[in-house]
């Protein structure tokens, strides 16, 4: 069978750029009688794809990840190139990674649409920072769900915010998985860890905690600050830091960097105790997961939150919202919270700090957790998926 995959957020460096990357890798190692087709209006490796795996060039005026963004839209005409190059390769079925990146498939093209979330759909101010990006979104979206042969999300608690604030029916939606490259495991080197201390900005022995995301107002960050301003203020935890990892230009997505930035210098507590190091490659970002005293995801909305399942793989236990797909990811690791609330984000942080017992329990629980969420479980989730699209139904 001939795979159409739109490979064109392949290079974009937030989490659904990682999906595509390493579940269409994953798709590619499994083998089988599937050819995969890679749709794409940029320069991709096809190192470690196997043979079975081929490039389909689509000429754009724009690439998708500078169009394709929270301020900014896509062309008619770059959408109809890639809809015309997938009519020319003679397709089984098409697979879109992400919705972020949809385009209109040929008529009576089976195809399968990964939603990853309805973070968008539920908080619409929160993600979008002007209207007529907001109207494009729903446009596309609402196109793309009625195209859509199958529908993919990563979570459960996605599916279900995708049934509710998008409509969609559950019987249509498939939950596939995702996973932890190998580059996050625990480091026992101490130069190594030296190394990713310093790209944070922290000391030696310093105690720490640490967010890996995106800047956007869903994120949930401000009132992350006004919670660890509260725990810096209690008796023994003064030398606590936070480091917040991540693209500050939010990476094409809205982004309130300035106004995290202007909190914590309001604050001489804060201003001691938080780190903005930028983007982190993947190799401190698993050093500073062996060291941290948790991972802290505070998002108001969460479609899988793969920082979670990567700080897991290191050891460290999560913080995240309770009942939402973190905790979901986290399991027998994680410790929620009410995420409306600073004061339970406050309190939640305070028992990781001081509980030595707590932590030993949750680090334990950890990396075991992880066995449940593999790309290889995910790629072979979502090929099955493809591959009863591309049946039909009956």
């Amino acid at each position: 069978m001939r795979i159409g995959v739109d490979a064109s957020t392949w290079g974009n460096n937030r989490g659904f750029g990682r999906f595509t990357r390493e579940l269409v890798g994953a798709m590619a190692r499994r083998g089988g009688d599937h050819d995969l087709v890679l749709l794409t209006d940029d320069a991709l490796p096809l190192d470690g794809l196997g043979p079975r795996a081929a490039l389909a060039p689509v000429r754009s005026a724009r690439r998708v990840i500078d169009a394709a963004t929270a301020s900014d839209r896509r062309g008619v005409a770059d959408l109809l190139a890639f809809r015309r190059r997938a009519a020319a390769e003679r397709l089984d079925v098409l697979f879109f990674p992400a919705v972020y990146s949809w385009f209109p498939p040929p008529r009576g093209l089976p195809n399968v649409v990964t939603f990853h979330d309805a973070i968008a759909e539920r908080f619409p101010d929160l993600v979008f920072p002007h209207w007529r990006q907001r109207l494009a979104w729903t446009a596309k979206t609402w196109a793309a769900k009625r195209a859509a042969s199958r529908v993919l999300t990563v979570s459960e608690s996605a599916k279900a915010e995708i049934v509710r604030f998008l409509g969609i029916p559950a019987a249509r939606i498939d939950v596939i998985r995702e996973g932890a490259a190998p580059a996050f495991a625990p480091v026992a080197d101490p130069a190594r860890r030296a190394v990713a201390r310093a790209a944070a900005g922290l000391p030696e022995g310093a105690r720490f905690l640490i967010y890996v995301g995106g800047f956007a107002p869903h994120k949930n960050l401000l009132r992350l600050l006004e919670a660890f301003d509260r725990v810096l203020a209690r008796e023994g935890l003064g030398d606590l830091a936070l480091v917040l990892g991540g693209d500050p230009g939010g990476g094409g997505f809205h982004s309130i960097t300035d106004r995290l930035r202007a909190a914590v210098a309001a604050s001489p507590r804060l201003a001691r105790a938080v780190r903005f190091p930028g983007y982190l490659p993947d190799d401190d970002l698993a050093a500073l997961h062996t060291e941290a005293l948790a991972l802290v995801l505070p998002s108001l909305s969460e479609g899988f939150g793969l920082p979670a399942l990567e700080a897991m793989r290191c050891g460290a236990p999560v913080l995240g919202a309770a009942g939402g797909a973190v905790m979901e990811v986290a399991g027998g690791a994680g410790l929620g919270f009410d995420p409306l609330d600073a004061g339970s984000i406050a309190a939640a942080i305070e028992r990781i700090a001081r509980d030595g017992a707590l932590r030993g329990r949750l680090r334990a629980q950890a990396i075991p957790e992880t066995g449940r969420n593999t790309w290889e479980e995910g790629a072979e989730l979502a090929l099955r998926a493809i591959e009863a699209a591309a049946r039909g139904p009956g």
